[in-house]
Order: C-alpha cells, then structure tokens, then sequence
C-alpha cells in the first residue's frame, strides 16, 4: 500500500541510525512491525495472572512431576 506521510527529518535520520536499515522505506517497516509487537507484548503482560487454566498450582506441579 502506498502512503505518502511527512517523518520530521530528525525522526527519520535517527531512526536509519538505528534500526540500520538501508532505505527509509525498510527502516520505516520495521518501526511499524516493532511498535505491533511491542503492543502485543504489553496486552500479553497486562493480561497475565487474569486468565484461568482450569488448574491450580498443585495441579500443575502434579503434571509436572508426573513426567
């Protein structure tokens, strides 16, 4: 898809120092993808401890042990 966006040049030189990418267009990307993960990853933290497994602590350390 093609986007025609203004980057503050600064923004831009900083992030090709950075991300060593060889075109704006790569350095760009990788911001983009690294910002998506980035999110993920915070949702997957803010979720941990909310989510039930159906098993307790003993549960788990039973199949643990059972191994």
């Amino acid at each position: 898809m093609k986007t025609l966006i203004d980057i503050q040049d600064d923004l831009m030189k900083e992030l090709l120092k950075e991300s060593k990418a060889k075109t704006k267009k790569a350095a760009v990307a990788l911001a983009i993808r690294e910002y998506i993960n980035m999110r993920k990853r915070e949702k997957l933290i803010s979720m941990m401890g909310k989510y039930d497994f159906g098993y307790t602590q003993e549960d788990l350390e039973k199949m643990r042990a059972d191994d």
